[in-house]
């Protein structure tokens, strides 16, 4: 629902009636992951994706239905169903979609979500999809609770195992008792988190950086562009950045709180800059460390880093030359090329032609 937020609110400010169809589950290759979410407006206006295509079509009339009713469903699309072709799922995937009205209860979760997103706070929403108490739903932060689900020990349940989903970013659903109890099914609860974006820190103002930045912010990550030369380090030159810092990189590493899903891209090609740069960056847990460059700059940074202590396991981390080899020469195609690297490392990717590979196209993440 993240990427059609500021379309909701703005609905909600105008007033208007409409509906969301959200994508809870999905088996084998489904087009699009949990949490992908399409909405309806009462005069027929679109937003957002649940299939890529396949099942819009369907889903839009159910929105449609749960505006009229004011009633949530649950809805499975998938090679399964008899009528799988009529909703043109063909890819051979399975999606279940819960289609939920924007009632009070739901737009106030809606406003709580954009603020907290806005802040790059923490939040997630856990609604009853399925079972007692359908539709019926909680705002879970990582030290609040807003709303319940008609029970106590239910509602402290859900509220625990959807923490433990937030802190790892996963949007995905929990089967419980009614009141709570483990290893019961009398009811479905999807939780999705909105955990905040990943951060792409890009080293060095220069034009390869500019296009990165963009590619980037495509991508849904929190854009940080460092460089020490203020002339070069502009909002003008940078627009598509979230942050821009003016500081030696490796000293704004060190106090930049990089974790597990931070992407460093060192484009500094200047080993003054680099190297004491990618020796701060690989004592960090940084998702993807990658660094520009010839291959004959790649095997003297090398010797650069390993006269600096660096040890060879450090070293393998390093994604030197940056980037997969697509034959990229502007810096807009090796923006590309390395846009191409990272999604491969999130989601454990070959990189390789899909013609000659025979695994699902979607496979779940393996980093």
């Amino acid at each position: 629902m993240r990427d059609i937020l500021a379309s909701l609110q703005e609905w909600m400010d105008g007033g208007d009636d409409f509906a969301i169809g959200t994508v809870v589950g999905t088996w084998g290759s489904a087009p699009r992951q949990p949490g992908a979410s399409m909405a309806v407006r009462a005069d027929a206006e679109v937003v957002g994706s649940v299939s890529g295509g396949c099942v819009e079509g369907a889903v839009y009339e159910e929105c449609r239905e749960a505006i009229e009713t004011g009633q949530p469903r649950l809805r499975r699309y998938g090679v399964s169903d008899d009528d799988a072709f009529a909703v043109g799922l063909t890819c051979g995937g399975i999606l279940d979609v819960f289609v939920q009205p924007a009632t009070a209860e739901r737009r106030a979760a809606i406003g709580h979500v954009a603020e907290a997103v806005g802040e790059r706070r923490a939040v997630c929403v856990a609604t009853v999809v399925s079972g007692p108490g359908t539709g019926r739903h909680v705002v879970v932060t990582p030290d609040d609770v807003i709303g319940d689900l008609g029970d106590d020990r239910l509602t402290r349940a859900v509220a625990d195992d959807s923490r433990g989903l937030l802190a790892r970013g996963i949007s995905t659903t929990i089967d419980l008792g009614a009141n709570g109890e483990r290893r019961r099914d009398d009811l479905t609860v999807f939780v999705e988190s909105f955990a905040p974006p990943p951060r792409l820190i890009v080293f060095g103002a220069i034009d390869f950086a500019s296009a990165v930045a963009r590619i980037g912010k495509f991508l849904g990550y929190h854009v940080v562009v460092c460089d020490a030369r203020p002339v070069f380090a502009t909002a003008t030159r940078f627009p598509e950045a979230d942050e821009i810092v003016v500081e030696w990189p490796h000293r704004y590493l060190e106090r930049a709180g990089v974790d597990a899903s931070t992407s460093l891209c060192v484009l500094t090609h200047d080993p003054k800059f680099d190297v004491p740069l990618l020796v701060a960056a690989l004592e960090t847990p940084a998702a993807y460390i990658g660094a520009m460059g010839s291959r004959r700059t790649h095997e003297d940074r090398l010797g650069r880093l390993r006269e600096a202590g660096v040890a060879p396991e450090a070293l393998a981390r390093l994604r030197s030359p940056i980037g997969l080899d697509l034959g990229a020469r502007t810096p807009e195609e090796t923006a590309v090329s390395i846009a191409a690297e990272l999604i491969a490392n999130a989601w454990g990717g070959t990189g390789r032609p899909l013609t000659t590979t025979t695994a699902p196209i979607h496979s779940p993440a393996t980093t």
